[in-house]
């Protein structure tokens, strides 16, 4: 598995499935879009990371895209609950990996998560 790969696994789509299958209304095409956005641009900075694997520099992409998240979900009315907390957690750590992340810490996104 690849960065590239990961476009098409986002956790936006489980999100959309759950809001358009059953209804879930903690998510609009509004609030999806923009997730989908924060989370091409985190995949984008780590592609330019990956060469180097610099893990200060990929430590702040996630520190970035939490608290991108953070005031996203703060100004969208909380839409990240704790099935989508551990969807995009476990997102954001897999693209870290990825991209040559190498540390023991179980959660990277714990330090700066307000979600």
């Amino acid at each position: 598995m690849t960065l590239q790969d990961l476009f098409n696994e986002k956790p936006t789509q489980l999100w959309n499935k759950r809001m358009v299958e059953y209804g879930d209304d903690l998510f609009t095409e509004e609030k999806l879009l923009m997730s989908d956005k924060v989370l091409d641009n985190y995949l984008n900075q780590l592609i330019l990371l990956q060469e180097t694997k610099h893990p200060e520099s990929i430590m702040k992409a996630v520190e970035e895209i939490v608290i991108t998240f953070n005031e996203l979900n703060d100004a969208n009315d909380y839409f990240i609950e704790t099935m989508e907390r551990e969807e995009l957690a476990e997102f954001i750590d897999k693209a870290a990996r990825l991209a040559g992340l190498e540390i023991e810490e179980q959660d990277i996104t714990e330090e700066w998560r307000e979600w």
